[in-house]
């Protein structure tokens, strides 16, 4: 079965389930739908970085901070950020990603889908999935920084990644 022919859960403004779909049409559609976004650290606390393969469906070609993709059908959010993260990483025995927040991505262009934001430590060698991830590398944040008006990143991580800075901002100013 191609990645176009998956079944996704299609959902409201609430994130409650309304339907199901082929994943080809609800992206073709505009069908509002449910992601994971992981970020995934190494023993050194450097962000797992890598730029998605030219035949993805989504962004292809750009970079991301994160790992991760859509929930299937009947999946949960926790269920699909410990899949995608062992599948892209293209490890086993993950542990569970932390569950951190959840928002409503739009693009501007009249498309949206739930974004569920994880992290996650990977302690281990990395063998990335080479469907999904044409390069990689563990970054620093200050080297993640200095690439961000440099490299294209995708438009939804980008937005992941600025609500997980100043989630992580709230949570320091919190304590």
């Amino acid at each position: 079965m191609s990645s176009a022919d998956e079944i996704l859960d299609v959902v409201d403004e609430h994130d409650e389930v309304v339907g199901r779909a082929r994943r080809g049409d609800v992206y073709a559609r505009g069908m509002r739908h449910r992601c994971a976004f992981i970020q995934v650290t190494d023993a050194q606390g450097r962000l797992f970085v890598h730029r998605r393969t030219s035949t993805k469906l989504v962004f292809p070609s750009l970079y991301d901070m994160f790992v991760g993709g859509v929930v299937g059908a009947g999946e949960s959010y926790d269920e699909a950020a410990l899949r995608e993260a062992e599948e892209e990483l293209g490890v086993s025995g993950l542990a569970r990603p932390t569950f951190l927040f959840k928002f409503l991505y739009e693009d501007g262009a009249g498309k949206s889908w739930w974004s569920a934001v994880y992290e996650v430590r990977c302690e281990v060698a990395v063998s990335p999935q080479v469907e999904e991830v044409a390069w990689h590398a563990f970054l620093s944040e200050g080297e993640v920084e200095e690439r961000l008006g440099v490299w294209e990143f995708v438009p939804d991580g980008l937005a992941a990644y600025s609500r997980l800075r100043a989630f992580r901002e709230g949570a320091a100013g919190a304590g």
